[in-house]
């Protein structure tokens, strides 16, 4: 779509296309009207879609590039360098060198910072901690603020900068806070809902156009790491289903510590690859785990381990993330005579890397519903099914989000040998 679409002011217009940029992206125009109607929102869009440019584009087109009493822009950014990169973007697309925009350290004296922001900034980019710091040192004045960005959301609430942007929202008084983040989960809006209850949300998918030949991936939302240990119990403990799986974690130590929690009753039935301690029960190669059909469930740490044969493997669990996102889709490609099915347990953290698997294979996961008697770990509270935790949730607020109908479908495993026979009628897992 052309950038006229966009309505830039000339020079921004002339800046965009001396730089190659011809066409507006999806997110650009959805976006950038209500930019400039001064309405909140939240943006949740790939990485790489463009999100960074809308922000800067709507800013530099409302900038009257007037003697600044105090800063009109506030921008928070989760680490130094997404600091640098923003600076760094505002720089390139309005070539203009002596632009009014301060980036705030993550650390260290704020005597020299607090001396600039005094005499007057137009645009201030810092990290959640550090611009509450700052403030709170009456070293930045958001009285005059217009515009309140939050870039990285994902990143920030990573970081557990959660209560520093809701302080510094709520002390913006009422200007416009746009927020943008590549994932929608429950933890952003525990971040952004009391002082954007009522925000859109406006959602860009942006998918590889070539997809990968992948077996099917199916995808469980958990809200934490012991959730994530009761729903693995809960499904091996099928063995008609699950007679061979192999179980991918992060470390050495997790598997140790995940094939001492996998319940009792199969216990024996549970080895490691490569184990740390000698007299836990495992494999050196995947050949034996193959080879011994007594045992049924491979734990496999991802940290110093080659790509395995998963061949005559029906069942793989990512119960963690690898780091490297083409070591999981290796494992799920499609290969002439293997059926396999992939699982990923994610909570709202790890879901940006969800996000980035699905971009680069050019598919989405099904996402799975949670087993109705699932017993959902609540911390220090009570343990209740996720029936009581719905109705939990339901009474929780503006916090808790239904999912969207699109999302809310069961699936049957399908295409598995063993995934059509009992999957339906036992335990209610599908």
């Amino acid at each position: 779509m052309s950038l006229e679409k966009l309505k830039l002011n000339k020079r921004l217009h002339k800046s965009m296309t001396a730089l190659g940029y011809l066409n507006a992206k999806e997110i650009q125009l959805k976006t950038m009207s209500r930019i400039m109607g001064g309405q909140d929102f939240i943006a949740i869009a790939p990485e790489g879609s463009g999100k960074t440019t809308s922000y800067v584009l709507g800013v530099l087109n409302r900038l009257k590039y007037a003697e600044p009493e105090a800063p009109s822009v506030l921008i928070l950014a989760p680490t130094q360098e997404r600091i640098q990169a923003i600076i760094d973007h505002f720089y390139l697309i309005s070539q203009n060198k002596s632009l009014s925009i301060k980036g705030l350290r993550t650390g260290g004296s704020m005597e020299e910072e607090i001396e600039d922001l005094v005499a007057g900034v137009e645009i201030v980019v810092a990290t959640p901690n550090r611009a509450r710091s700052v403030y709170l040192k009456l070293g930045l004045n958001l009285n005059k603020l217009q515009t309140f960005i939050i870039d990285q959301a994902e990143e920030i609430i990573k970081e557990g900068m959660i209560q520093p942007v809701r302080e510094l929202a709520q002390s913006s008084q009422k200007c416009q806070k746009l927020v943008f983040s590549t994932v929608e989960h429950e933890k952003l809006h525990h971040m952004v809902d009391e002082f954007m209850e009522f925000a859109p949300v406006i959602e860009v998918e942006e998918l590889a156009e070539e997809a990968l030949a992948l077996n099917p991936m199916m995808l469980y939302k958990v809200p934490n790491f012991t959730t994530k240990i009761n729903l693995l119990n809960y499904l091996l403990s099928d063995d008609e289903v699950f007679d061979k799986a192999v179980v991918f974690v992060n470390s050495r130590l997790t598997a140790q510590k995940l094939s001492r929690s996998i319940h009792k009753s199969y216990k024996e039935e549970v080895a490691q690859l490569d184990p740390i301690f000698f007299e836990d029960y495992g494999f050196q190669t995947i050949a034996e785990f193959k080879e011994q059909a007594e045992t049924r469930i491979l734990i496999v740490a991802n940290e110093g381990t080659a790509l395995l044969d998963l061949t005559g493997i029906p069942f793989i669990f990512h119960f963690e993330l690898p780091e490297n996102k083409e070591t999981l889709l290796h494992r799920i490609v499609k290969r002439e005579g293997h059926e396999l099915l992939g699982f990923t347990f994610a909570t709202d953290l790890e879901l940006p890397d969800v996000k980035r698997i699905e971009q680069t294979a050019g598919q989405k996961m099904q996402d799975m519903e949670l087993p109705d008697d699932l017993v959902i770990y609540q911390g220090k509270k009570q343990n209740a099914t996720s029936e009581d935790q719905a109705a939990y949730d339901e009474s929780r607020g503006g916090a808790f989000h239904k999912k969207k109908e699109a999302n809310s479908k069961t699936y049957n495993y399908g295409g598995g040998k063993k995934a059509k026979m009992t999957m339906k009628k036992k335990k209610g897992i599908v």
